[in-house]
């Protein structure tokens, strides 16, 4: 198991409080290896073991606990009678109907530190899902940032090997499995994954039928990563293409694709009037090796794609992230945490005119700018604004 530093320091952090830590990502993204990792924190904190209650639904040992009685009944039997605190560590949650009611039984009657994963985010959403609102901490899990893939690589962040070990992650992408394969498996190992996703954490969760539809999308989506879409754009192109579909067929379906995070949508928003606009958003997908594989693994359209890390990274960092609109200017990222907001065009080629700087010069607050590509330049800022290369961001402090 790799270590996630950044992430179990979260739950350690987090260990004495009353909130439910809830552990979100799209599928193999390290979830369960999360899990797994605080259980042996929790172990070597000399916490008994039969304290520690882990189940991974999707294990022969609980696939058969899908209902709330179930459930209820399996951890009857599980919790210790002695009064003493609890450690619950629940995987894949969302494959128990009602499992809130219990989940927030146990916080309500037991001595307890409840820790669960879920790959949908319909979990956190609906009638049950209020019976723990304002009672849990979300924590989003990513697949592999480029300084963890560095570190499973074994390779030093100054080393002369970091730029190709770039275009590595830039193809293949972060997914855990695929970073540890070899080259020659990594493209059998993301279809496997892609999958997964598709047909479990989408398509049969949801009940969709027609997944011809379903991935014809996501390869459109995939296939325009930073470009401005909307409903009507997309059943116009698969119509072009003979896949007939509604509005309201792709607005469900961009639901589903969000609720599995296999993709985020990036709001316009209105710097002047400072509001969101009701129009076309972004559409991003959770991994550059995953976006290679729906697309059909051709090459180009080099500076969506690092846009695409871009956001992702951002959203890892723990900003939310829209689209700036500044009157008829676009603004790449508004990314925004806490007091800090941070405005980042991004830009494969810096070009010969000042068209990047100029958008950013134009919004009169004194937040920090910065304009990222994916070259290399020896100039380091223009005009004040600093200009940094994917790989030194990346791998930014």
């Amino acid at each position: 198991m790799f270590q996630r530093p950044v992430y179990l320091n979260q739950l350690i952090q987090l260990q004495d409080s009353d909130f439910i830590k809830v552990i979100t990502g799209v599928r193999r993204s390290g979830k369960s290896v999360l899990l797994m990792l605080y259980k042996e924190y929790l172990k070597k904190e000399n916490i008994a073991e039969d304290h520690i209650i882990y189940m991974n639904f999707e294990s022969f040992e609980y696939q058969t606990i899908t209902t709330e009685e179930k459930f209820r009944q399996q951890l009857s039997e599980l919790i210790p009678k002695d009064g003493q605190r609890i450690y619950l560590l629940l995987d894949e949650i969302q494959a128990v109907d009602g499992w809130q009611r219990v989940v927030n039984g146990i916080r309500v009657s037991f001595n307890s530190n409840i820790v669960i994963t879920g790959s949908n985010a319909s979990m956190l959403s609906g009638e049950l899902a209020t019976l723990l609102s304002g009672r849990y901490i979300e924590i989003p899990i990513y697949p592999f940032s480029f300084a963890e893939f560095l570190n499973v690589k074994g390779i030093e962040p100054n080393s002369r090997k970091v730029d190709s070990a770039y275009n590595e992650y830039e193809k293949y992408g972060g997914f855990p499995s695929v970073v540890i394969a070899e080259e020659s498996i990594k493209d059998t190992i993301l279809s496997g994954i892609f999958d997964t996703i598709v047909l479990n954490d989408v398509a049969l969760r949801a009940g969709v039928k027609d997944v011809v539809v379903l991935k014809s999308m996501i390869r459109f989506l995939a296939d325009n990563v930073g470009q401005l879409v909307n409903a009507s754009k997309i059943v116009n192109t698969l119509k072009n293409e003979g896949i007939e579909t509604t509005i309201h067929t792709v607005n469900r379906y961009l639901d589903l694709l969000e609720n599995g995070y296999l993709f985020y949508r990036a709001k316009q928003y209105d710097i002047r009037g400072r509001e969101y606009l009701k129009t076309n958003g972004k559409y991003f997908i959770v991994d550059s090796g995953l976006r290679r594989n729906a697309v059909g693994r051709k090459d180009g359209n080099y500076s969506n794609r690092l846009e695409n890390i871009v956001y992702i990274e951002l959203l890892r960092r723990g900003y939310t992230v829209d689209v700036g609109r500044l009157d008829s200017k676009e603004i790449d990222f508004i990314a925004r945490k806490l007091d800090e907001t941070l405005y980042v065009q991004v830009a494969y080629e810096l070009p010969n005119n000042t068209h990047e700087t100029d958008n950013l010069l134009k919004i009169k607050d004194n937040y920090k700018k910065i304009i990222i590509t994916g070259r290399y330049y020896e100039v380091e800022q223009v005009e004040g604004i600093p200009i940094i290369y994917i790989v030194d961001w990346l791998l930014e402090e």
